[in-house]
């Protein structure tokens, strides 16, 4: 199977290079990991509704440069649908089982992600009512996916 996440900005912190680096090199085993970055664009302070709609619709577009129509897309949101991690590993497991070959996980910017990329979406899911910056989240996403294939491999991790 192959997984793709698509960010909206570039990892910073080297800590958080250095755990995407471990997560990329255990999930190795199980399938083929691709992240694919965007750049993100400035939100000044105080931002009209306008100015915001602009900066979601340019994140957008180049959100969906990297959205095949043959992938299953899963976005991240908020009011997305929350799963235990055993729930989430059995999503992953049944796609497989029906085929999917590709899963593309978006992860948007401050900003969260244009209604075009959420009509796009197969599946929203949501990690906490909580806002997470998207560095920490690709870390976070990460660590699931990787749970997630240790489950469906019946492997120790997940407890």
């Amino acid at each position: 199977m192959k997984i793709t996440v698509v960010t909206v900005g570039k990892l910073k912190e080297k800590f958080f290079r250095e755990a995407v680096s471990e997560y990329e090199k255990r999930l190795g085993r199980y399938c083929r990991l691709e992240i694919r970055e965007t750049a993100d664009e400035k939100t000044p302070d105080g931002a009209s509704e306008t100015e915001r709609e602009q900066i979601l619709q340019k994140e957008g577009a180049r959100i969906a440069k990297f959205l095949p129509d043959s992938a299953f897309v899963v976005t991240l949101e908020i009011e997305g649908r929350r799963f235990t991690s055993e729930a989430f590993a059995g999503e992953i497991e049944r796609l497989g089982v029906n085929g999917v070959g590709h899963i593309v996980f978006v992860i948007g910017g401050s900003l969260g992600l244009h209604h075009t990329i959420k009509k796009r979406a197969d599946l929203a899911v949501s990690f906490s009512d909580m806002t997470f910056p998207h560095q920490l989240m690709r870390v976070v996403l990460l660590e699931q996916i990787y749970r997630a294939f240790r489950i469906i491999n019946k492997e120790p991790y997940h407890k």
